[in-house]
């Protein structure tokens, strides 16, 4: 499970708009557009009897915090351009401290939970593909780094499921809650 920012219909079909004419020039692996989102915190397993604590933290973290204006903008690639195995879109947010204390209280809120709370260090973004094997992708990058979609406010994070759709790799996600802000 995972607790992330989904950004608005209209924002992901601005953003799908912008790479679709360019997907065909690289063989990476595209992520959905209908799963993009920008994931906060990150639970490896939920045991059942967990779950409704941990909803609950997450709605008191939530309540904390205020809503925040941003847009998908910008990009990079994990670990970096000239190896990278994950291309990325940015956030621009208005309040980045927002965003931050935000991400850290869904980490808070599951940890006290009694949750295995993955440790990597928060960087805002979403996945847009993945790579089979590192390669170099600074012209995506740049190319990334001219984009600069639709603003729109989040005032809500959601916990999510991510489920095994079938045989293969690809994940099904499945909304659990829908946590208002503030």
């Amino acid at each position: 499970m995972f607790v992330a920012v989904v950004p608005p219909d209209d924002a992901v079909e601005d953003l799908d708009t912008f790479l679709d004419v360019r997907r065909a020039a690289a063989d990476f692996r595209w992520s959905r557009a209908e799963q993009w989102h920008l994931t906060l915190a990150f639970f490896a397993a939920v045991p059942e009897s967990a779950l409704d604590d941990l909803i609950d933290r997450l709605r008191s973290a939530a309540s904390r915090r205020q809503g925040f204006g941003c847009r998908i903008s910008g990009g990079g690639a994990f670990p970096d351009a000239a190896r990278a195995k994950v291309l990325w879109a940015g956030l621009v947010t208005e309040h980045d401290e927002e965003l931050d204390r935000l991400a850290a209280g869904a980490r808070a809120a599951g940890a006290t939970a009694g949750i295995d709370v993955g440790g990597e260090r928060f960087r805002p973004h979403l996945t847009l593909a993945r790579l089979g094997r590192p390669a170099e992708v600074t012209r995506w990058v740049r190319l990334l780094d001219g984009y600069a979609g639709p603003r729109f406010h989040v005032d809500r994070v959601s916990l999510i499921a991510s489920l095994r759709a079938g045989s293969g790799h690809r994940r099904r996600h499945e909304t659990v809650a829908e946590i208002p802000l503030g």
